[in-house]
């Protein structure tokens, strides 16, 4: 039987608060499914550690918001993707066994981990217009991948998707990372709803996790 204990939700509080910190500055921050205490469901850890980054993300996209950094057109081409690839990838979740998924989010924390600490440099170039059939194209398909590894994993998610608007279609990365927070809004929305849908959220350590996200 799993118990929630204070010293585990202090940490993982922590782990939100950091975690939030750095993914607000350069995205793919959000505490990992792998700090929620030991002993937690795979399935738990996920969908507890959504709900925070969810609330978390909003925070910092209202920030960004204000600065007038979001190019609008390319989040909403991508928005309705992201949302459905993460619910996808939420339910793929939940559908593999405990155990398995269990060495599965093991084994995608360096990946995480890699697309956080990558070296985001600005690449001296021509932007690429955000209209045509190749926008039309590459936005949908990077967000609806994207959106799917968030909804079954999700660190390192903002990363992703900064570097994919930088070298795909040369977004500034300031820009880039503004309008990455809509997007990971959207896919952390989708994986949220499916969780909850599925009564794996534990709330208590959801709200302490969320509170620390925001303040980070």
């Amino acid at each position: 039987m799993f118990t929630l204990t204070l010293s585990a939700i202090l940490i993982c509080t922590g782990a939100a608060l950091l975690g939030g910190f750095i993914d607000a500055i350069a995205g793919g921050g959000r505490e990992m499914p792998a700090l929620l205490p030991p002993g937690g469901p795979p399935h738990l850890a996920l969908a507890t550690n959504k709900v925070s980054s969810c609330v978390g993300t909003s925070v910092a996209l209202g920030n960004f918001a204000r600065s007038h950094l979001v190019l609008w057109r390319l989040a909403l081409t991508g928005l309705v993707f992201s949302l459905l690839g993460a619910y996808a990838g939420s339910i793929l979740a939940l559908y593999v066994n405990s155990e398995i998924l269990g060495k599965i989010l093991v084994g995608l924390l360096p990946v995480g981990m890699c697309a956080t600490l990558l070296p985001k440099k600005e690449r001296e170039c021509a932007p690429r217009p955000l209209e045509g059939a190749r926008f039309r194209t590459l936005v949908p398909l990077v967000c609806l991948l994207i959106g799917a590894y968030d909804g079954f994993f999700g660190p390192g998610t903002g990363s992703f998707l900064i570097l994919a608007f930088h070298w795909i279609l040369r977004v500034g990365l300031i820009e880039a990372s503004a309008t990455s927070k809509v997007l990971n809004l959207a896919s952390n929305f989708g994986a949220v709803v499916a969780f909850i849908w599925h009564g794996k959220v534990l709330w208590p350590l959801a709200l302490a996790m969320t509170a620390g996200s925001v303040i980070g």
